[in-house]
């Protein structure tokens, strides 16, 4: 016998029809169809089933104890369909409207332009709003406050009682002054940085995020040395281009933060950074998923996750 889902919604209409009716040929008047095509979708359904559902006479049609029970149940079966694809156009209607996303131009300030011109391609009617944060701390206010439903953050975040998904990961820098010994290495460890201290811009959300930028502990078990507290990103720069400590950022920063004269270079042994979307309860669930979706696309993290 054939599974169920070989059924087609079609014929069990027509039969639905015929079992109201009582008539081949009144089902065809009120599904506007032929009495052959009514015919040829009830032999269908029969064959899909493996049963006989209704016997011809010559006044009408009378239905098997099959038939009957199909009747019975068939018609909850086409309305439970007609309101699931109801909730499903709901759905997607509900998606047109306005998504707030905050970033931190140096961290995501391209690719959120490209991923807000793609969900409004792929969604008719959505209006994407980019807020700029000069920090992680300014992205948590956006979103604690209610004036951005996602934004793109760096993780960890910490205990901040949000969800994230992760979009893109990347390897960790350290930025040195020229002056720096190793600064003409074309990659150090963490053991060749045991002795610096680690600027830290007062922008991180929570101490677990600190002790990842940090580094800390290394992979010897030792505490990452710490450096001076600096209240912007822009400051631990000027900090490290005097000599005063080093920083272990996300490598891709180094294509958007001025350069000045520092070193980037990569280190070989350091946890890399991921890149999550990151949203609270009350953002739009629908409208998350597709903007997860569009950015992983956009960054081919998929691709990367089926390769490992």
């Amino acid at each position: 016998m054939s599974a169920v889902g070989d059924i087609d919604f079609r014929h069990l209409r027509s039969f639905l029809a015929v079992a109201q009716e009582r008539s081949i040929t009144g089902a065809g008047a009120v599904l506007h169809l032929t009495q052959q095509a009514v015919s040829t979708h009830v032999r269908r359904l029969e064959r899909s089933l493996g049963v006989v559902l209704l016997v011809r006479t010559s006044r009408g049609v009378l239905l098997t104890a099959a038939g009957e029970e199909l009747a019975a149940g068939g018609v909850a079966v086409i309305n439970d369909v007609a309101h699931l694809a109801e909730r499903v156009r709901a759905v997607a209607d509900a998606q047109a409207g306005t998504l707030r996303l905050a970033c931190c131009p140096a961290a995501a300030s391209l690719l959120a332009i490209d991923v807000a011109d793609a969900l409004e391609k792929a969604v008719p009617g959505l209006q994407v709003m980019l807020t700029g944060a000069r920090s992680p701390k300014d992205e948590l206010e956006l979103l604690s406050d209610g004036r951005a439903d996602a934004a793109f953050m760096w993780l960890p975040v910490g205990d901040v009682g949000l969800h994230h998904a992760v979009v893109r990961s990347d390897p960790r820098a350290v930025v040195l002054s020229t002056r720096h010994p190793l600064a003409d290495r074309p990659a150090v460890s963490l053991a060749d940085l045991a002795d610096d201290p680690v600027l830290r811009p007062d922008v991180l959300t929570s101490a677990e995020a600190e002790r990842f930028w940090l580094a800390d502990p290394r992979p010897d078990g030792s505490p990452a040395p710490r450096g001076s507290i600096v209240p912007l990103v822009e400051d631990c720069l000027l900090e490290v281009g005097r000599g005063r400590g080093i920083w272990l950022p996300p490598q891709p920063l180094e294509a958007v933060l001025p350069a000045g004269n520092l070193r980037w270079i990569p280190v070989t042994d350091a946890e890399h950074f991921d890149l999550g979307v990151v949203w609270t309860d009350r953002a739009p669930q629908p409208l998350i998923t597709r903007l997860i979706a569009e950015v992983r696309t956009i960054t081919g993290h998929d691709q990367h996750l089926h390769a490992a």
